[in-house]
């Protein structure tokens, strides 16, 4: 299944510098990840996952000529919406078009302004909490004036606090602040430095390691937004691990085994017989002996399951299909 998440808020408050980082890091992947983006304001971005080239090195050691699989991670859409502003509901800054994008995304990822760069006009932006309440008013009042449409108020919401530089390292007391202060779960908030974000997807993995390091922060703020996209949306992803590929599936969470089948082809749904599931852990193994399929089946780590199997998180699965 595919994630979309709209990015939207009022004009100048770093939705289209987001919006560019999270390009230039789809760029980073162009060499194993062969997607492109659809219109000039809609990409693919790929998933941060580690597991996936965990699983890779497995699979490897266990190939007689060590190839490497290649790897395809889970995505997710983010559509760059241009700036609402105040009466978009009737219309007001070509509101209705806008508005119209938004109603076919899964979540909606409000970006505000918490920067302070005097040199970018604000454009009708205030404080980060007001910013969100005057959209939100907006949203709001466009589901009471199209009450037949996809309601606003039924999708999930994501908040992008655009901060400074120097305020990343205490991101997590803001947003912590900003949740509290707007009767949120702290997982709906992120607090992001766009301009930040955008230089890092410009390096290299290694300098931008050093780079966040420097900054006393751990992962970039765009793997969190994705990852909290994830959460906010009760996703998870299984893994598949082969030698022609090695690939992350999104699934909603507490899907059975069956349904989890037909994510990768409907056919596999309909001529579902068993699954063998092994815990990721148990795949890669202990760092001396590895793992794989064939090991794990010698310790036992593979168990078979059927149709109504739960499928968990980081679950590495061969479904076992009739003809």
């Amino acid at each position: 299944m595919s994630l979309s998440v709209g990015i939207v808020g009022l004009p100048n408050v770093g939705k289209s510098t987001l919006f560019n980082a999270l390009l230039k890091k789809q760029q980073a992947y162009v060499a194993n990840f062969p997607f492109a983006t659809i219109e000039p304001n809609i990409g693919m971005v790929p998933v941060p996952d580690d597991r996936l080239d965990a699983l890779a090195e497995v699979i490897s050691a266990e190939d007689k000529e060590h190839r490497k699989p290649p790897i395809v991670p889970s995505t997710v859409e983010f559509l760059d919406i241009a700036g609402l502003v105040k009466g978009a509901h009737k219309g007001e800054g070509l509101g209705n078009k806008f508005l119209a994008h938004i109603r076919e995304v899964d979540a909606i990822c409000h970006v505000l302004r918490g920067f302070s760069d005097d040199n970018v006009v604000r454009e009708g932006s205030k404080s980060p909490r007001e910013d969100f309440e005057t959209i939100k008013i907006e949203l709001d009042l466009a589901d009471l004036e199209h009450p037949n449409a996809l309601p606003f108020s039924q999708k999930p919401i994501l908040i992008a606090l655009n901060v400074d530089e120097e305020d990343l390292p205490g991101s997590a007391r803001l947003e912590g602040k900003f949740a509290s202060d707007n009767n949120l779960n702290k997982d709906q908030v992120i607090a992001i430095c766009a301009k930040t974000e955008s230089e890092l997807a410009g390096l290299s993995e290694e300098d931008q390691k050093e780079y966040l390091a420097a900054l006393g922060v751990a992962k970039s703020g765009l793997e969190r937004l994705i990852k909290k996209a994830f959460s906010t949306l009760g996703l998870i992803t299984f893994l598949t691990a082969g030698e022609k590929e090695v690939r992350a599936w999104t699934i909603e969470k507490g899907i059975d085994a069956q349904n989890a089948a037909g994510v990768i082809h409907t056919d596999f749904m309909k001529k579902f017989i068993k699954a063998d599931v092994v815990k990721f852990e148990d795949f890669v193994g202990p760092p001396a002996g590895g793992g794989g399929w064939k090991k794990c089946r010698e310790n036992g780590k593979v168990k078979i399951e059927g149709a109504d199997y739960i499928v968990e998180d980081g679950d590495v699965i061969e479904f076992r299909i009739g003809r």
